[in-house]
């Protein structure tokens, strides 16, 4: 059987095409009466509306576009999460792609999907905002990236604050061979927190040691074996991201070293596994899922406003939480019982960056 059409279902409740398109859409004035007779026959014709041609009409296509850098590991699992989560609630569907940390990559990416999304949520810290704006279009966009951000609506996070943070912890704690394990070179969030720890380590008078990692469990590995191999071991490891976190932790313990006692360690993020490793990671904590669902909700609110006039772009900070934990200081030197964490920064800051 021929599925029905709208100009079926307009025949048979025997009004014209634009009042059943009125009232599926939810558009426009129609009386009760009305309304009643085109769901009945709606109903009756088993008519389903084709969402193509719906999206075409109103020039929506209830999507959203998402670009990260990785799909891999359990902060974009994290951040994906927080926008499904928010998508949810506002009834719209996501389409993400990855970017693969490159710049090329991440413009194609952002091209395919002009015409199928109604805004795009940009994590690519290859991509300035510039760059952006240019391959998006007219399209709505919330950038993550961050970094030094321009005219486009963001949110990004104190990397660099956090970094000096986590630094000024391991200082407190008695620590002053402090290396850096650091993120890929060119990642904007990598580079922030490796600025972060070399201020704070002049700031003390310390010298700096860095080793370059690329955010996977096995370059911290490689790095902290690295530096454990040599004559003047470091006594504390600030690592890029939790997960090359990890990775040194299983070095340091497979050296025959002890954790915190001696070669303390700090990550950043806080993903759930971080809490779950023996002793438990210390980390500098970005409400991963928070991120996301706050991504998505600024990003429906530029949707819906799109065809008002500019306003200025709002710039929005997340304070990283540093989060105390095993890692830093052994059991008995914590305030809290064993396996709790203790909170010491945090938040959000809205306006001009």
């Amino acid at each position: 059987m021929k599925a029905a059409t709208i100009r079926d279902v307009a025949s048979h409740a025997a009004v014209s095409v634009a009042s059943v398109s009125r009232v599926l859409n939810g558009t426009g004035p129609v009386t009760a009466t009305t309304r009643e007779r085109i769901l009945k026959s709606v109903e009756a014709l088993g008519y389903v509306p084709h969402s193509g041609a719906r999206s075409l009409s109103m020039s929506r296509t209830d999507t959203v576009g998402v670009i990260l850098p990785d799909l891999f590991g359990e902060f974009f699992s994290e951040l994906i999460r927080g926008m499904d989560l928010a998508a949810r609630s506002h009834g719209l569907h996501l389409i993400v792609s990855s970017s693969h940390g490159d710049a090329d990559e991440a413009s194609a990416a952002i091209r395919s999907m002009r015409g199928r999304v109604d805004g795009l949520l940009v994590l690519s810290p290859h991509l300035d905002d510039f760059g952006l704006s240019a391959t998006a279009g007219r399209l709505p966009v919330i950038l993550m990236n961050g970094g030094e951000v321009g005219d486009l609506p963001s949110i990004s996070v104190d990397n660099r604050g956090g970094a000096i943070a986590a630094v000024e912890h391991l200082l407190q704690t008695g620590r002053r061979r402090i290396a850096h394990i650091s993120g890929p070179a060119g990642n904007l969030e990598a580079e922030a927190r490796l600025a972060g720890y070399a201020e704070a380590m002049a700031r003390a008078g310390l010298e700096a040691r860095v080793v370059d990692g690329d955010f996977t469990q096995t370059s911290g590995h490689q790095a902290a074996s690295g530096l454990i191999a040599r004559g003047d071991r470091p006594d504390a490891l600030f690592v890029g991201n939790d997960t090359m976190a990890i990775g040194a932790l299983l070095a340091v313990q497979e050296a025959g070293l002890r954790c915190p006692e001696d070669v303390a360690i700090v990550g950043f993020d806080d993903v759930p596994i971080a809490s779950l490793v023996r002793p438990a990671l210390t980390t500098l904590r970005v409400d991963i899922v928070g991120i996301g669902r706050r991504a998505l909700d600024r990003l429906v609110g530029l949707i819906r406003d799109k065809d008002a006039e500019p306003v200025e772009a709002v710039h929005e900070t997340v304070r990283p939480t540093l989060i105390v934990r095993g890692s830093t200081q052994p059991a008995s030197d914590l305030s809290p019982p064993t396996g709790a964490d203790t909170v010491l920064t945090g938040g959000i800051t809205l306006g001009k960056t």
